[in-house]
């Protein structure tokens, strides 16, 4: 092998070691999901590169290229099922137990056959099976991605670049020192690409759970929205906006999102799966609302926007019809501090929404009127089947915003 290659193969390996070092580091933080993943992930596609270079003792071809189909079949399995986690494909307990008994049927159907053909018969079966598994996980990734999974367009890629590196290492495996230095190399960074991109993919997850077991942890003291520890700042917030709106006369837009069953949530399955529904609440909150907006968490189960200087209510309505649907989509909630845990200490469900609408005109409007207003309004959308109430100033009464039909 030539020494550009090897150049490029030990960049490989590097990121294969870092990525073990990131495994072991999340094990020490109690994420031992993400952990197992992350070495599993590393481990696999390490192992099935060395074999494939030629690394391992095994003299005799025939028994090398049986052994490296049972690799690329195992490998595959792995990684394949690995990628279906990532992106949410496997949640579901019943399609999680029937894409395991698919994966190893598949596995050993493919080393049986392999058995009945001759050594590279067999070894072109399980790099055709390698592959096949592979492009299923690419459409699985890009299914995903469509219907906007956050991590699904990282997995897609990756399992892209691993076909590639795939491609490449059979090439080079059939070939045995007939290939040139450019087929290792675009392996090599086709591999290395593949290991980024995964890794990328598991520190979100990763972070997302140190995200949340702070929040966990924290309780109402600390806001899922802003940030900060307290509702202290989404007080300084409110008397800003009300300030600004008094100097600088202009209307000030206001949202008020109401959640009512966090209290029975708490009541029936504990602080832990409220402080787990405030959290996921407050980042669907931040992935729709523009920037324009300003957040802040009001009272235990409530979440106030506001736009100063709004010179349209359309965009107000919009934003709110946007919102009810995203808040109220189903998940499934964690009971248990521990965030690894699986359905056994989960439930799931859907956040009761209702959100108040509600332009405010006159610079000496009483902030506290105000804010009992928009949160009475946000109560009465409850009951209305838009789930958005709007205050209306010419009869002075709250009325229903029903959805604008689509054209």
């Amino acid at each position: 092998m030539d020494k550009l290659a090897y150049g490029f193969w030990g960049c490989y390996f590097g990121t294969t070691a870092l990525m073990l070092a990131g495994s072991a580091m999340a094990f020490n933080r109690s994420l031992h999901r993400i952990s197992l993943n992350a070495a599993l992930s590393a481990t696999a596609s390490g192992f099935f590169v060395l074999a494939f270079l030629g690394a391992l003792p095994i003299p005799d071809p025939d028994t090398l290229a049986r052994f490296l189909a049972h690799v690329a079949i195992a490998a595959s399995m792995v990684l394949a099922y690995l990628l279906f986690s990532i992106v949410g494909a496997l949640d579901n307990r019943k399609t999680r137990r029937r894409t395991q008994l698919t994966l190893v049927a598949l596995a050993l159907g493919g080393v049986a056959l392999g058995w009945l053909l001759p050594a590279v018969h067999a070894l072109a079966v399980g790099v055709g099976i390698a592959w096949w598994l592979g492009l299923v996980a690419l459409g699985v990734a890009l299914r995903s991605a469509w219907r906007g999974g956050r991590l699904a367009w990282r997995a897609f890629f990756g399992v892209f670049f691993m076909l590639i590196a795939m491609i490449g290492l059979s090439f080079i495996a059939l070939a045995r020192g007939q290939v040139p230095w450019q087929v290792h190399a675009v392996s090599a960074l086709a591999g290395t690409a593949y290991l980024t991109l995964m890794a990328s993919a598991l520190w979100v997850r990763y972070s997302y759970l140190i995200e949340l077991n702070q929040i966990m942890a924290h309780g109402p003291s600390y806001d899922p929205v802003t940030r900060m520890r307290s509702h202290t700042e989404t007080g300084h917030m409110i008397v800003k906006a009300f300030k600004h709106q008094r100097d600088q006369p202009s209307a000030l837009g206001m949202l008020f999102v109401s959640i009512g069953n966090l209290y029975a949530l708490e009541k029936l399955h504990g602080i832990a799966a409220m402080n787990h529904a405030l959290f996921v609440c407050a980042g669907r909150l931040r992935q729709v609302v523009p920037a324009q907006f300003e957040l802040g968490r009001f009272g235990e189960d409530g979440f106030l926007l506001l736009l100063p200087q709004c010179r349209d209510s359309g965009q107000l309505i919009k934003l709110a019809h946007r919102l009810g649907p995203r808040l109220a989509k189903s998940v499934a909630l964690n009971t248990s501090v521990n965030t690894t845990k699986r359905e056994s200490e989960q439930t799931r469900w859907r956040a009761d929404v209702g959100i108040g609408v509600l332009m405010v005109f006159e610079p000496a409007a009483k902030v506290s009127v105000t804010l009992t207003t928009a949160r009475a309004m946000s109560r009465a959308a409850m009951s209305y089947a838009s789930r958005v109430a709007w205050f209306d100033h010419a009869s002075g009464e709250a009325v229903e915003l029903p959805a604008p039909q689509a054209s």
